[in-house]
């Protein structure tokens, strides 16, 4: 009975083992707004990413990026007719004919894309409504408890914020989305959305509803991620820091792909 018992471990390891060697890997690289578009709820406030200083880092995180083999670069840019969509601008880019841009779609994924010789650049981004605002008016129109609890959220927010401020104000940009990449920090972000539980009561469920919202996008990036690529494809997906926990997430848990961490791959 023992033999037979541990056979089938052996079997069940080596099958493992074989899923994880045929695996599509998948980096997902967490980054801030770069051209500070002020479009999120929360913003960050950081220098101006064409400043010579701040290419030559960016240089240097394209470089430690590479050493991934990236076969594949996805980004926050549109899906088109439902699936992912080659992102036309890269052409521009590696033919030095697109002006000079300061969004991290172009600063990193055209980056790391063009030194890596590859053809494309997938967009699959999927938007979608965030209702916010119906949170808002339910917390203000339920007691100052719950106000003060979604003023604390928000306030949560604002402060790794401004923790990724002040490292980028000191240090460099690798130095920022090491931050922004840690697990850990990942996981602390997303208690802003799962917290958006608290905010409803009976069948008016505003924080449900956003929360629902917010799922529904990621799970549509992410199924465009999961159908573009091919097994044995290693992928660098550069998104808004904020997608970062429910894309590893639908990673993590897809059969066949492997999460692989960006701060294994950024420059220390």
């Amino acid at each position: 009975m023992r033999a037979n018992v541990l056979f089938a471990i052996v079997i069940a390891f080596s099958a493992s083992a074989a899923r994880t060697a045929g695996a599509t890997e998948v980096m997902i690289l967490g980054t801030y707004h770069m051209a500070n578009p002020g479009l999120d709820l929360h913003n960050v406030k950081s220098d101006d990413v064409l400043l010579p200083k701040r290419q030559r880092e960016l240089e240097a995180i394209a470089g430690s990026l590479a050493t991934f083999k990236p076969t594949l670069v996805a980004v926050e840019s549109p899906a088109k007719s439902g699936a992912a969509a080659k992102v036309e601008k890269y052409h521009e880019y590696t033919e030095g004919k697109l002006a000079d841009s300061r969004n991290e779609v172009v600063q990193v994924g055209f980056r790391l894309a063009r030194q890596m010789n590859l053809p494309e650049v997938w967009g699959i981004d999927v938007q979608s409504d965030f209702p916010y605002d119906a949170v808002k008016r339910f917390a203000e129109s339920h007691g100052p408890a719950l106000q003060d609890r979604l003023d604390a959220l928000d306030a949560s927010v604002e402060r790794m914020l401004d923790g990724l401020n002040r490292v980028l104000k000191a240090g460099s940009i690798g130095d920022g989305l090491r931050y922004m990449n840690d697990p850990q920090r990942i996981a602390e972000g997303n208690e802003f959305y799962r917290s958006m539980l608290l905010f409803g009561a009976g069948i008016e469920q505003p924080g449900a509803a956003l929360l629902d919202a917010w799922q529904a996008r990621n799970n549509a990036i992410c199924a465009r991620l999961i159908q573009l690529a091919r097994p044995a494809d290693r992928v660098v997906v550069v998104y808004g820091a904020g997608h970062s926990y429910l894309l590893r997430q639908c990673v993590r848990e897809m059969p066949g792909f492997k999460l692989v961490e960006a701060n294994d791959y950024l420059p220390q």
